[in-house]
């Protein structure tokens, strides 16, 4: 098994000649990507589908950094704001709907613990799911091998280190659950700021789309 294989398969690689020969044809894309007229949004859109997986709709707001960019998939109205990177050494999926505020980090790449296998060369991938509709805050991190489940929200500054079940609100580092997200919330878009009549009028016609 070669390290590209193994790399793909969880599995404890090696930077080798195949593998930074795949790494740097994504530098290329990501640099293209990068220079991109940030006032030119269809070439913004057309950069971003060459270097990512999109199902649908999906926009990010340059700078964004990736390692291979053909292990990340997301779902139709994904968007990500400045400086977002993702260490896509392993899988990344991230569901429909799905905001990314600045300086968010989901690495799925990591070296072992001990300082003799790590100063070997070997490094690892482990996967990395976000569900549909969830929103992670400013400057939030994703560590390897975690699943967030649907309607979750990360404040901002949290690093996620375990599983996070559908419709929670999470904060801290390590991150945990402050409560769940229910339909209350909906009447409310900043803390006790209630949505004036006209706007709450367009959220209920868009509700019952």
């Amino acid at each position: 098994m070669d390290n590209l294989e193994r790399m793909g398969s969880e599995m404890p690689y090696i930077v080798d000649g195949e593998v930074r020969k795949v790494h740097s044809a994504a530098r290329k894309l990501q640099q293209e990507f990068n220079q991109v007229d940030r006032s030119d949004y269809k070439a913004i859109g057309q950069a971003l589908g060459r270097l990512i997986n999109c199902e649908g709709k999906a926009f990010v707001t340059p700078p964004f950094y990736c390692d291979y960019g053909k292990n990340i998939y997301v779902g139709d109205g994904f968007y990500a704001n400045f400086n977002c990177t993702i260490l896509d050494v392993g899988k990344v999926e991230i569901g429909k709907n799905c905001l990314l505020a600045p300086n968010v980090g989901i690495y799925t790449a990591g070296h072992p613990l001990h300082p003799v296998s790590r100063n070997s060369g070997y490094e690892y991938g482990i996967p990395v799911k976000i569900g549909d509709n969830c929103w992670i805050g400013a400057n939030s991190i994703i560590m390897p091998g975690v699943t967030i489940g649907d309607n979750v929200v990360v404040a901002a500054g949290s690093v996620v280190t375990k599983d996070i079940p559908d419709w929670s609100l999470v904060a801290g580092n390590p991150a945990r659950i402050i409560r769940k997200i229910t339909d209350e919330d909906k009447e409310y878009y900043y803390k006790d700021r209630k949505f004036d009549d006209e706007s709450w009028k367009k959220i209920l016609e868009y509700e019952r789309r």
